[in-house]
């Protein structure tokens, strides 16, 4: 393999399809309920907000992803180690969003989703820092990441949210939904890195 270059294909695709399981899965463990009277919804309220954040959360992620890869030209092994890392903590949200759901935002169940959160960030993030790593400090990514602000900040969030969990969970729910709404603000860094490029 020495001298040849690795595509980030066959990475993007697998990713894809991992992320696309764990939506799946997250779908599938919503209950339907047994009437059709709207108040049968009332109890699963909580469920459906906390799958409707995951999913929120998944698609920023899903989003993301893809934008880092087009900004990566080539894999390595550490790459490949620090996506399945990053996957690793992913395919934890349905077991979260199931347990957080099912318990209306009691305070344990509360604090291990946002765990997960937090340790879904750190993931992302090395996995940033090892494309960055092996592409240099000149690459498109390293020049359209910069600080990365609102990584940095989430993580915070994220951190914070944890032990509040256990004193209002409806403040470390509050955290979390601030949390994604700012990754919802539209950031055309890469995009324009990659613009550039072509031109």
């Amino acid at each position: 393999m020495s001298g040849t270059k690795m595509k980030t294909s066959r990475l993007e695709a697998f990713s894809d399809g991992v992320l696309a399981i764990i939506i799946t899965i997250m779908v599938l463990e919503l209950n339907v309920p047994h009437t059709v009277e709207l108040s049968a919804l009332k109890p699963l309220l909580p469920v459906l907000l906390s799958y409707v954040l995951s999913f929120i959360y998944l698609g920023i992620y899903w989003n993301n992803h893809h934008h880092l890869f087009q900004a990566t030209d080539q894999v390595s092994g550490g790459i490949l180690w620090a996506n399945l890392h990053l996957l690793f903590w992913l395919s934890l949200f349905p077991f979260t969003t199931g347990w957080m759901g099912e318990n209306g935002l009691s305070p344990t169940p509360t604090a291990v989703y946002g765990f997960v959160l937090l340790m879904a960030a750190i993931a992302y993030q090395i996995l940033e820092h090892t494309i960055i790593a092996k592409e240099g400090r000149g690459s498109l990514l390293a020049r359209a990441v910069g600080i990365d602000w609102k990584g940095k900040l989430s993580s915070v969030f994220y951190l914070a949210a944890i032990p509040l969990a256990f004193v209002s969970p409806w403040i470390a729910a509050g955290l979390y939904v601030f949390a994604a709404l700012l990754w919802l603000i539209p950031d055309p860094r890469i995009e324009k890195e990659i613009e550039k490029r072509e031109e």
